[in-house]
């Protein structure tokens, strides 16, 4: 099995005062701690932050010009069109703002880009088909921020542009004085809202894409007095999109974010979206509480796979549905094809494994495979980098060229890593952990060359760092405990889930379970004699090798058939 080194956090505090004072377990003070909440203030707005501790919207650069322009807009009767993304974030950005302009009574239409057609965000055919329709106004969601060349040419038509996005903002390097420096580069947009501008200054520059739409809706209703001018106020036909959105977009769960899910996950759970809830029922989650697990690996991934197979407006259509029937026919037709995109990607992950030993001394993977699905290339490329604990970037043939997605680890900032390559790129964009991209076929070997020499990365950051939060005998754990946890939630990116440790164990019992018989189920037994049922998902094969490789075929025959063995865990 792979290295891993395994850190025991050591931040310090008083945790059971911390306990005391806010009625939890020390165990649950020392995870908030180990989260980075440190002040009396921090632990209040994690434990208790509610929606007075929301941003004023109006502290965005340029959202009261983006509203004020949008009612001018609405005032003269002019078209509006909402230009979003194919992801689970441009589906729920693009409805929270047509279904809320709508609500102002604009006359707005939207258009999602084809994956494999179009590409990511705004091109000059949905401008060009727009400006056919007698669009007036173009707002575009969830992207946008890059598109210099594509607004450009909407200006040229004659097009009033808003941009709205949280997407990193391109750059090129130069040189200044002997030292190299950024120069960020702008779209001529008539409003740009993107909080990563370095000229803006709101607070909380992580929000995703729908969550800046949904600040901008509500800025249009303060703006005419719709809305009470009190950043506390809760659009409660939106924020659900918007949790939505942040969970299933991976962004970081603190601050503002953390608020806006925990909301929208309580408005989720008695919902009247009707194809929402529609999605819920053909996901069989009727009788759970919805948490931010089941948003982020069920009914994300179905409002995913339409834009990945087929068409993201089939997600739209869901979530805008007028009907049950509508609604239910929908929620289904999701359904299936998640079940078919997962068959694609198991099948992309087997091929990508094979392949990524052949490069097994590159510290940043690049792997070609071009039959693969071009939409499924991101998460294959998430799984490998799962496996190998590098950053990984996915290619496949495309109608022109090849395109490709990309995962990273932490301490490779995959956009600036790419950016440092762009020569050889056509076209690129992302964040930190995932990115984006296309390329001529004969730019994929220097590109991993280019990307394997410039890296900064060291051996010590290829070692996968397993973070425990606290040292716990088994002894410890009470059905009080695992009820607190609850206080945790949401989880996600920033606020992982809690990992605990303990040592020594003997192992009594093993068997294989789970449908494609890829799971262990185990019988562990502490030294004081306490028992626990454990799981290891998916990787039993290679387990069950270590296994045999440090204890023999006879030790781990008596596991398997709950006899005397020598076994430690």
């Amino acid at each position: 099995m792979r290295e891993e080194k395994w850190l025991v956090y050591g931040k310090k505090a008083d945790f059971k005062s911390l306990g005391e004072q806010y009625s939890i377990d020390p165990v649950v003070a020392r995870i908030i701690r180990n989260r980075g909440h440190e002040t009396a203030e921090d632990f209040e707005d994690y434990l208790n932050g509610d929606e007075t501790k929301l941003h004023h919207p109006y502290l965005f650069k340029d959202m009261e010009k983006a509203a004020e322009i949008l009612w001018k807009k609405i005032d003269e009767k002019k078209k509006i069109r909402i230009i979003g993304d194919y992801d689970i974030d441009g589906v729920c950005s693009t409805y929270i703002l047509v279904e809320g302009l709508r609500q102002f009574g604009a006359d707005v239409s939207m258009d999602i880009p084809d994956r494999i057609k179009d590409g990511y965000g705004i091109n000059e055919n949905l401008i060009k088909r727009a400006y056919e329709s007698g669009i007036d106004t173009i707002v575009t969601c969830d992207n946008g921020i890059a598109a210099i060349e594509q607004i450009a040419y909407a200006k040229e038509l004659g097009m009033t542009v808003i941009v709205t996005d949280h997407h990193e903002i391109p750059y090129r390097e130069k040189e200044e004085n002997g030292e190299i420096v950024r120069e960020y580069l702008r779209v001529e947009a008539d409003a740009t809202v993107d909080a990563k501008q370095p000229d803006c200054h709101y607070p909380f520059p992580l929000l995703c894409g729908a969550a800046v739409a949904y600040k901008l809706i509500l800025t249009c209703g303060i703006k005419r007095g719709i809305y009470q001018d009190d950043p506390s106020f809760v659009l409660e036909d939106f924020i659900e999109f918007a949790a939505i959105a942040t969970i299933g977009d991976v962004v970081d769960l603190y601050g503002e974010n953390r608020i806006l899910t925990k909301l929208g996950l309580k408005r989720v759970n008695k919902t009247k979206n009707l194809g929402l809830r529609a999605l819920i029922k053909a996901c069989e989650l009727e009788e759970k509480e919805i948490v931010s697990y089941h948003i982020g690996f069920v009914i994300g991934p179905c409002l995913n796979a339409s834009g990945r197979l087929e068409t993201a407006k089939y997600a739209f259509g869901l979530l805008n549905a007028k009907t049950e029937q509508a609604a239910s026919e929908k929620a289904e037709h999701l359904k299936r094809l998640n079940d078919e995109r997962k068959d694609l990607t198991d099948k992309g992950v087997e091929q990508a494994l094979i392949q990524a030993q052949q490069y097994e001394e590159d510290k940043f993977l690049v792997l070609f495979l071009p039959e693969v699905h071009e939409s499924i290339a991101g998460i294959i490329a998430g799984r490998v980098r799962e496996r190998f604990h590098k950053p990984t970037l996915v290619l496949t043939r495309a109608e022109e060229g090849v395109k490709g997605s990309g995962r990273s680890i932490e301490g490779c900032n995959m956009f600036e890593e790419l950016t440092a390559c762009a020569e050889l790129l056509a076209k690129f964009g992302g964040h930190e952990m995932a990115a984006g991209l296309s390329l001529k076929e004969e730019n994929i070997e220097p590109l991993r060359r280019m990307l394997n020499e410039k890296t900064k990365l060291t051996e010590e950051d290829l070692i996968p760092k397993i973070w425990i939060d606290v040292p716990m005998p088994l002894e410890y754990i009470s059905e009080n405990l695992i009820s607190q946890l609850r206080v945790l939630e949401p989880f996600g990116k920033g606020n992982e889930k809690p990992v605990f440790a303990d040592k020594n164990l003997s192992m009594i019992k093993m068997q294989v379970i789970g449908k494609n018989q890829d799971s262990l189920k185990f019988t562990l037994k502490t030294a004081k004699g306490a028992l626990m049922t454990a799981l290891l998902f998916r990787n039993a094969d290679e387990f069950t090798e270590d296994l045999t490789e440090r204890y023999g075929e006879e030790e781990v025959s008596a596991l398997r058939m709950g006899l005397k063995n020598h076994i430690k865990m």
